[in-house]
């Protein structure tokens, strides 16, 4: 049984020829635990991937099996993904993370991540390119979704289109129904809610949070109020 229906196949099919360069996902499960969510993320995944077999690569790995690549990438959850760029040999690491199976309107986010990787930019505002270009500390997002959400995903793209702006930043679509304990430490009662951690060089963190889907200046904006020198 399938994921997608014929008629969103025909479509991404449409779109996927704007592919510019390949994309790998690096696709994490757990098969010691009870991931309710991780062989749809993975089956979800390989059919977007069949539909552009030369541009998108998907790999798969055992977040326990496998854990010296997953603290490479830097995913400690299942399911948990990363969309990598690819230049000749070189793999390009945006800071692109999910936590969480990227259906309903998240759906959107993985296209939109996947056209955005390809093209190897971030498609942000010249004056946010020119700002990001001052961080100095290592910032992490966390956005809180649930795939009902129809706000979520501007949400999502905006703070991964921040992570493929800036080697300091990565950001992560965290499934809040499917990691509830993790939504319930930040308080998340409603989403789209975006967390924003710095860690700074002197020991002391930096801690804004966004709630809703806000426009480019404003994300800039509680990103770089986090950042700010202690």
């Amino acid at each position: 049984m399938t994921l997608l229906d014929e008629n969103i196949r025909a479509q991404l099919r449409e779109v996927f020829t704007e592919l510019k360069h390949p994309v790998k996902i690096v696709f994490f499960g757990d098969e010691t635990a009870n991931c309710e969510y991780c062989e749809d993320t993975r089956q979800l995944l390989s059919e977007v991937a069949d539909l552009a077999p030369e541009k998108i690569i998907v790999e798969t790995y055992d977040l326990n099996a496998n854990s010296e690549l997953a603290q490479k990438h830097r995913v400690d959850k299942a399911p948990g993904f990363v969309i990598l760029g690819v230049r000749g040999g070189e793999i390009l690491d945006y800071g692109i993370r999910y936590a969480g199976i990227p259906a309903g309107h998240e759906f959107t986010s993985l296209i939109n991540d996947i056209l955005n990787v390809s093209r190897q930019d971030s498609g942000l505002k010249p004056e946010t390119r020119q700002a990001l270009k001052n961080l100095r500390y290592p910032v992490s997002m966390q956005v809180f979704v649930t795939p009902s959400c129809p706000y979520c995903p501007r949400a999502v793209i905006l703070a991964h289109q921040m992570a493929m702006e800036s080697d300091l930043i990565e950001a992560e679509m965290v499934e809040a129904l499917e990691f509830p304990q993790l939504a319930d430490q930040y308080g998340v009662s409603g989403v789209p809610h975006t967390i924003i951690k710095v860690q700074k060089s002197n020991n002391q963190s930096g801690f804004e949070e966004v709630v809703g889907a806000v426009p480019e200046k404003n994300l800039l904006e509680a990103i770089l109020q986090a950042a700010q020198p202690a």
